[in-house]
């Protein structure tokens, strides 16, 4: 996976970065960990047309415009109208009640350092756009803090790839696996989740019954 995303870098150039970083915070398809590792290695490489600092705005630049789908998405719904939607098919993406009252609280209270936070965490950095866009956390509020919580995060990845630009087979052997590791962790994550979700509804209906 690694060689696949470093040769849409080199094809794409900062275009290429840019559209990864909005898939990436669309749906993650790819993790920003491997995407801005190969920028980062690419643009240490002799006659890059990109350099470290370009590779930062444009990415995040791209994680803002994937994160402004989902929170305005939330925004629109607002909690009322999304929790019917929750009601009826929260079971399918393990999400009940009681986790969207828990987001929505734990965001009016500590909305800016979650934000932040949250920007480091695969999954995360996605699912909380949602939720802060339904408390109506200002714009600028969100835009800036998920600025902020990104430009460290994928700096750091990017410095680390430009620097290790000596040690090509280093870099691919571990961050590589790492990127699998992300993913499965995520969709494990998810998969356990959607069976503690079924099992809890089964039981309610079981008490209830």
């Amino acid at each position: 996976m690694f060689e696949w995303v470093r040769s849409l870098v080199e094809a794409g150039g900062y275009g290429g970065i840019f559209l990864l970083m909005v898939l990436e915070n669309l749906f993650p398809p790819i993790p920003s960990e491997l995407i801005m590792a190969a920028a980062g290695f690419h643009a240490g490489e002799p006659g890059a047309t990109i350099s470290l600092p370009g590779i930062i705005v444009v990415a995040v630049l791209g994680t803002l415009a994937g994160n402004l789908f989902w929170y305005e998405l939330g925004r629109w719904l607002g909690v009322e109208r999304f929790r019917p939607l929750v009601q009826r098919f929260g079971k399918w993406f393990a999400v009940e009640e009681e986790d969207l009252d828990r987001a929505t609280d734990m965001l009016r209270r500590w909305g800016p350092f979650a934000i932040c936070i949250g920007r480091m965490f695969p999954g995360v950095r996605t699912l909380i756009s949602v939720p802060a866009g339904m408390v109506e956390i200002p714009r600028g509020v969100f835009y800036l803090w998920t600025a902020l919580g990104s430009g460290v995060w994928l700096t750091f990845l990017a410095v680390a790839g430009y620097f290790l630009q000596d040690h090509y087979a280093l870099v691919e052997r571990w961050v590589e696996p790492l990127a699998w590791v992300v993913v499965g962790v995520a969709a494990g994550g998810y998969a356990a989740h959607l069976a503690y979700a079924f099992r809890r509804s089964r039981r309610r209906r079981q008490q209830q019954g």
